[in-house]
């Protein structure tokens, strides 16, 4: 029974959750559907950020003052009017409601003057175009933002001109963002998050950020407490488009102290810088293109670099939960070792709950694929209100599915009947269309030996 349940773990459990930066499979437009209603979450409760305002002016800095690639920016820019949006294309059923919410996060948390308009030209345009439309366009994207076009035609007419460089901006006027509608609402959703906050915000994202979605490690999906903070800071009156790093640098003291007091007195901390090389390898590890072998040994690569480094917070453990990933399909024992280790090294981190939970889905499938159920639900019961105060329903509802598994192995069927049932509409925010959420459903009950 067990040798069984270690072979169906190390076949099918690899998309038991989605691992944070890799691209999703491709699924169709929800339509009528024979499963429960979608679920949505309707309130956030964002936590307030726990670095000290030292550090957050450091990441203010990088974050604003440098591109993904590394390029240096001259200038701080940002929009100097309100700002309107527009949505255009073909926009999916939830992304009203959730660009909505969105819209009011960014004005009663960020202080950010912004509203939806229908009529006439807009600040930042939102395309709703296919997945196909936007690989075409940039083939490893799911999403993207671009200053100084409307459309996704006009990006096209005009990618190669200085128009569409964002390091000779000195201010924002006009940007295009282009999100799928054949994709599940969560992914929506998520892109609406960070494209935004991209187009009104920072441009960079930084590794060691362990509660914010300006991480490329994608494991926050929700603009959090400390995005709020930087992108208060960004509209805040001290600020204005055109100055220079050192500008900025002298203002931010006092500008945080005013808006986030409890941060003056928490004191700094070091952070160890990330390497080219270890974000190289993340990107081969989980990103599209890349065959098994390359994927793994880019993921051991980037755990000898992070030892190499002395990191002890959360790029630590994220670099052994790729490993425990790319192994568990020919070693499950030796990836259950990898995720003991991150779970470590989390410990560590404050702030981390929501990476755990992403954890947990492994090891708690790895102890209903050998049959102990009451070890499972242990490590089940705590990750739920994390994933559910996330806004992670694809999370969500994998666990909640692993949790139906746990209840029928130590005999609470009703429970588990019942669990099972309230996931489905979790499962289809977070996964999309009937076929994926029931395939889902088949690939975790696959697990129960």
């Amino acid at each position: 029974m067990m040798r069984r349940g270690l072979l169906i773990l190390a076949t099918l459990l690899g998309g038991c959750a989605s691992v944070p930066l890799e691209e999703t499979t491709t699924r169709a437009q929800i339509s009528d559907s024979s499963l429960p209603p979608m679920k949505m979450f309707g309130v956030s409760y964002p936590t307030a950020p726990i670095q000290s305002n030292a550090n957050i002016a450091n990441d203010f800095v990088s974050l604003h003052f440098q591109l993904e690639s590394g390029r240096e920016l001259p200038v701080l820019t940002r929009f100097e009017t309100p700002i309107t949006v527009k949505v255009t294309g073909k926009p999916s059923s939830n992304l009203g409601a959730d660009l909505r919410q969105l819209l009011n996060r960014l004005r009663d948390e960020a202080g950010i003057n912004i509203r939806q308009i229908s009529e006439g030209d807009a600040n930042i345009t939102i395309e709703s175009v296919s997945r196909a439309d936007i690989r075409r366009a940039l083939p490893q994207a799911a999403c993207f933002v671009v200053p100084n076009v409307s459309s996704l035609a006009e990006f096209r007419r005009e990618r190669r001109k200085s128009k569409t460089n964002w390091s000779v901006m000195t201010d924002r006027t006009r940007l295009g963002i282009f999100i799928p509608y054949d994709a599940a609402p969560q992914e929506v959703r998520d892109c609406l998050h960070e494209e935004l906050a991209q187009a009104i915000g920072p441009l960079n994202d930084l590794y060691h950020l362990s509660d914010s979605v300006f991480n490329d490690d994608n494991v926050h999906t929700v603009l959090t407490g400390f995005d709020m903070l930087i992108l208060r800071a960004t509209y805040a009156p001290e600020l204005h488009s055109g100055m220079t790093r050192d500008q900025v640098k002298a203002q931010l003291p006092n500008l945080l102290a005013r808006l986030n007091p409890a941060g003056v007195s928490v004191p700094a901390r070091q952070i160890l810088p990330t390497p080219r090389a270890w974000v190289k390898d993340v990107q081969t590890a989980l990103g599209p293109g890349a065959n098994a072998t390359a994927r793994r040994n880019a993921a051991n690569d980037a755990v000898r670099i992070a030892t190499d480094q002395g990191w002890q917070d959360h790029r630590r453990s994220f670099s052994h939960y790729m490993l425990g990933r790319m192994t568990q399909v020919y070693d499950p024992l030796l990836a259950q070792q990898h995720y003991e280790t991150a779970l470590y090294y989390l410990d560590r981190t404050p702030g981390t709950q929501l990476h755990r939970a992403y954890i947990i889905t492994q090891t708690s499938a790895f102890a209903i694929a050998t049959g102990d159920g009451a070890k499972a639900l242990r490590q089940i019961a705590p990750a739920l209100p994390v994933a559910q105060r996330a806004e992670n329903a694809s999370l969500l509802a994998s666990l909640m599915l692993l949790q139906a598994e746990a209840y029928d192995l130590v005999g609470q069927t009703d429970k588990a009947r019942a669990v099972r049932l309230d996931s489905l509409g979790w499962a289809r925010y977070g996964f999309g269309s009937d076929w994926s959420v029931k395939a889902k459903m088949q690939e975790i009950a696959a697990l129960n030996p």
